[in-house]
């Protein structure tokens, strides 16, 4: 039985989330363990598409539009700074994303959700909206049936796993801790220190981090904290590689740095099945094909499910315990886009830092008020 006893900060989960944070709070000086079930668990990453992205982002929530633009604009010195450390090319590219419209009604309410929202963010939120024959000037590949579509400079687009591998190497440089197949199955905070129960041993700190996605809704009341989420299950498709045509990445096609192109546009409420299904793969390629339809007749060569971390609202859970100081949860389902602010203000808040007033509105209490109203 393992037992570690000089930890300043035990995270919870080894995912893009996970491991931001963790790098963060090694970056600051802490002594930080990361514990991690492994890749054989229901692993939000393997659905990512990953973008970096904020156009339409917090329509409703103002607050989160705020919040993933703050972070989509640290996101260049955040790569700049992981590619020195980690001598790993993350693929950063954030030159422009596009949101293609089939319909004219589609491209006037994407358009109204713009204008709307760069009313209300309070700082600079660019975009423009472009007809068809502009769209054809960035991409000509596209298809007829494009009536035009949503253009924000701010969005772009990353290699997940390059990602993760540099959070990874960055933060063992740094004198991190990972320790794989160790899943948490108890936490008891005495004595002012939080300790760990996994079925390799004991782990004990004077912080803890939950970031296990959907891992959170089991754990997170063991330490006076709330995670009601739910898993959303997505589909994906990877085809050959492509000579390059799309430079800009869209929220259905992107083409990697290594040419291939990732296909994806789906929410399925299906549980804890992380499979796939002929009918919805078949409905993705088709969708893809009407953007782009030179990829009618391309090879798949792999495809898959994954189970995207749901809040009821969507929106996420940043919170600190009040019964067990030192605890905290974090959840959302934008861990890419999001990843500077994990490993900057959030890294800085959890290791004794302000709370930044960004996040304030994104407490898992918002849902007991909303229960107990009905």
């Amino acid at each position: 039985m393992r037992n570690d006893v000089s930890m300043d900060t035990v995270v919870v989960g080894g995912g893009v989330i996970g491991m931001s944070i963790a790098y963060g709070l090694a970056r600051a000086g802490q002594r930080v363990t990361v514990l991690d079930q492994g890749d054989d668990v229901f692993r939000a990453a393997r659905g990512n598409f990953g973008l970096v992205w904020v156009q339409g982002k917090g329509l409703h929530r103002i607050e989160y539009a705020r919040w993933s633009l703050a972070s989509a604009t640290s996101w260049p010195a955040f790569a700049a700074e992981l590619t020195q450390r980690a001598g790993v090319d993350l693929e950063l590219s954030q030159i422009g994303g596009l949101r293609l419209a089939l319909k004219a009604s589609d491209l006037e309410q994407q358009s109204a959700e713009m204008a709307s929202i760069s009313a209300a963010i309070g700082r600079p939120y660019p975009f423009e909206r472009l007809d068809d024959r502009q769209v054809r000037e960035l991409v000509p590949q596209v298809g007829p049936e494009v009536v035009g579509g949503m253009f924000s400079p701010m969005d772009g687009h990353v290699s997940p796993l390059r990602l993760l591998r540099a959070l990874f190497q960055a933060f063992a440089g740094l004198g991190g801790q990972v320790r794989t197949g160790e899943e948490v199955e108890a936490i008891e905070h005495r004595d002012g220190e939080f300790h760990l129960r996994t079925g390799n041993g004991h782990h004990v700190a004077g912080q803890v981090v939950l970031a296990a996605g959907l891992g959170n809704r089991k754990l997170a009341p063991q330490i006076g904290l709330d995670a009601p989420v739910h898993p959303e299950r997505g589909q994906v498709i990877v085809t050959e590689r492509m000579r390059p045509f799309l430079r800009y990445p869209t929220i259905h096609v992107r083409q990697t740095g290594e040419g291939v192109m990732q296909l994806g546009d789906s929410k399925e409420d299906v549980g804890f099945d992380d499979g796939t299904s002929v009918s919805e793969l078949s409905r993705i390629a088709r969708n893809a094909a009407r953007y782009f339809p030179l990829l009618a007749n391309v090879n798949i060569v792999r495809s898959w499910g994954a189970l995207r971390v749901m809040t009821p609202d969507g929106y996420p859970v940043y919170q600190a315990s009040t019964q067990c100081p030192g605890a905290y949860v974090i959840t959302c389902h934008s861990g890419i886009t999001l990843a500077a602010n994990h490993a900057g203000v959030i890294a800085d808040w959890i290791r004794g830092g302000t709370e930044p007033p960004a996040i304030s509105t994104f407490k898992a209490d918002r849902f007991n008020v909303q229960t107990s109203a009905a």
